[in-house]
């Protein structure tokens, strides 16, 4: 299985890039995203997911700039009822960071304006992708969005403020905000923020 190819961008659309390496034409669907992450460069570094195409079982390669966007694109694509031309279209319509804010603010307003996807299955990416998103599972290492994030005090304070009797959901939310402002907050200074928050 191939993890990724640096080469020389030959080719470059919105939807569609083409790396040459050692003399062979790599050709890969792309979101916008990566489309505005390689325009402009002559070669890069594109990260690989393969793709059995349901209606034909042919197998497409799609291509992303960074490894936050193909774990995200993992991500969604392991939701019932999202494909990947589906997950190409949410991530062209966000960035990485706007899509996994969206999830954990559960903003189905700003998930549902991505074309085809409605009421229904806004709710359904909330509720498979919150959980997994704040907890980081299957996303890089060096994810932006937990890079800095101590885990070890935002698991603590979770579990102090679930046995203060608050809802996961908006503990979620709360400590995502805190986080999001004070990346080295301590185990007290998340749950005493988070309490005026909840």
């Amino acid at each position: 299985m191939i993890d990724y190819i640096k080469g020389k961008i030959s080719e470059l659309t919105p939807t569609r890039i083409v790396l040459e390496n050692a003399g062979i034409g790599y050709a890969m669907e792309i979101s916008l995203q990566t489309y505005s992450a390689m325009e402009n460069k002559g070669e890069g570094v594109i990260y690989i997911q393969k793709q059995v195409n349901p209606r034909d079982g042919s197998d497409v390669d799609y291509g992303f700039a960074t490894k936050d966007e193909r774990a995200l694109f993992q991500l969604i694509t392991g939701v019932s009822g999202m494909g990947a031309a589906s997950a190409r279209m949410v991530l062209s319509s966000m960035n990485s960071d706007e899509f996994q804010n969206a999830i954990l603010s559960e903003d189905i307003n700003r998930i549902k304006s991505v074309k085809g996807i409605g009421l229904k299955t806004a709710q359904r990416l909330i509720l498979e992708l919150k959980d997994k998103i704040f907890k980081g599972e299957g996303m890089p290492a060096e994810s932006e969005i937990f890079k800095t994030v101590d885990n070890q005090a935002v698991e603590e304070a979770t579990q102090a403020l679930v046995m203060l009797g608050f809802a996961k959901p908006a503990i979620a939310k709360a400590i995502q905000k805190i986080t999001a402002k004070n990346p080295d907050a301590r185990v007290e200074e998340i749950i005493k923020s988070a309490l005026q928050i909840l």
